[in-house]
């Protein structure tokens, strides 16, 4: 999915870019409003900063509103009720004031685009209807299942009841079994790239997976670097990853 980003502040419109990257999301980001209005990237959405150095953007909002359904969400340090009135009575599709977290981004993304229709730029070519997506199938890794679709595991048949963190952190582990993720990387899928809270939260999931899935051979420590996925009693090199469907 392309978004177009239009905010001219490299603190706010860098982290921003490389987080939606890493959520899939191809981000073009112009500076201000005029370059904005005049992008020829076709996007599915657009990102709108407020305090523009050219124009206001609740005018860039009018002017975009005003040729195209585009969905707009528009994020600002702007937080009075009547800032938000305004932009939603201009036409954007949702809100958000600053700071915000970029997992709290992708899921007003996600909402926006399922309830206004948007669909990806490009092929199948305009009016297609949207292929749906397979749900996926569950991972058996020896004793471990993971049903990502329903968000249940189960290890040799007895299900296992985990919070929604450490089912997102065992999902994120089990995507390359065997292999040693850092804790940045981790901190970054599970948590946010923004987050600020104590890193030792990381270590308190882990202990709590190993101790509910009954051995703590299932997250090997790599010390100094992170955390892998294994098969207690079977060499890392032997546990495929999970195959993409």
């Amino acid at each position: 999915m392309r978004l177009l980003l239009i905010e001219d502040d490299d603190r706010i419109a860098q982290p921003l870019t490389e987080g939606l990257g890493r959520y899939g999301f191809t981000v073009d980001r112009v500076r201000t409003g005029a370059a904005g209005l005049t992008s020829d990237s076709s996007p599915d959405l657009v990102l709108l900063g407020l305090g523009l150095p050219d124009m206001d953007g609740l005018d860039v909002c009018r002017s975009l509103r005003a040729r195209s359904p585009i969905p707009i969400i528009m994020i600002t340090a702007r937080g009075e009720e009547a800032d938000r009135v305004a932009g939603l009575e201009l036409g954007a599709d949702d809100y958000m004031a600053k700071p915000f977290g970029v997992r709290e981004l992708v899921a007003r993304i996600r909402a926006v685009t399922r309830r206004t229709g948007a669909l990806p730029a490009g092929p199948p070519g305009p009016g297609a209807p949207a292929a749906a997506p397979a749900a996926p199938a569950p991972q058996q890794l020896g004793p471990l299942r993971i049903d990502r679709r329903t968000r249940q595991i189960h290890v040799a048949g007895r299900e296992v009841a985990l919070s929604p963190r450490e089912f997102d952190l065992l999902a994120f582990l089990a995507q390359d079994p065997g292999a040693v993720h850092s804790r940045q990387q981790i901190m970054d899928a599970v948590w946010d790239p923004h987050f600020f809270g104590p890193t030792k939260t990381l270590d308190a999931h882990v202990a709590a997976l190993r101790r509910k899935l009954g051995d703590p051979g299932w997250i090997t420590t790599a010390r100094g670097v992170g955390f892998r996925l294994t098969v207690p009693g079977e060499p890392a090199s032997a546990i495929p990853p999970e195959t993409p469907r």
